[in-house]
């Protein structure tokens, strides 16, 4: 084989290669937005069994000590996060509560109990396929200032 042919031989092996890495990195990206519109779409069809299911965690929860939740009202809008190592989905949805004082619990006399609160609920999409919500939101914090104060670990991804 002269130098030419190896020259050549090489040249065709380097372009097999990054071909081979290109449309590998592509049909990952493609696999991750095919998972995220299933996932938007299982989210929006499943919206109020998971918003009861987060009320019930949260109540459930003793958090705010003293307080029992008398209402959540949730936005439409959700934003979309993708955790950078694990790739796990998470929805942030805006949310609005109402507490009520528990008899006895040292917050009876307190007069901002009875404002509402406002705050992100968080909803992570697990491994098996299905959205799991977190029992404590993220108060004082809209979803995308929530999506920003866990830039480390999250990234943004795009609606649909």
């Amino acid at each position: 084989m002269s130098p030419l042919d190896w020259t050549i031989a090489v040249l065709a092996c380097t372009a097999g290669i990054f071909a081979g890495f290109f449309i590998a990195k592509r049909k990952a990206q493609l696999a991750r937005q095919n998972q995220l519109a299933e996932a938007q779409a299982q989210f929006q069809g499943m919206r109020e069994q998971l918003e009861a299911k987060f009320l019930q965690r949260a109540g459930l929860s003793g958090r705010p000590r003293g307080l029992r939740w008398a209402d959540c009202e949730f936005e439409s809008d959700a934003a979309y996060a993708r955790d950078r190592q694990t790739g796990q989905l998470s929805a942030f949805v805006a949310v609005s509560i109402k507490f009520e004082a528990v008899p006895g619990g040292g917050m009876e006399e307190v007069e901002a109990v009875h404002q509402r609160k406002y705050g992100t609920a968080v909803f992570r999409y697990d491994p098996k396929q299905r959205w799991v919500p977190d029992p404590q939101p993220m108060f004082n914090l809209n979803p995308d200032e929530a999506v920003q104060r866990l830039h480390d670990a999250l990234e943004p991804v795009a609606q649909k």
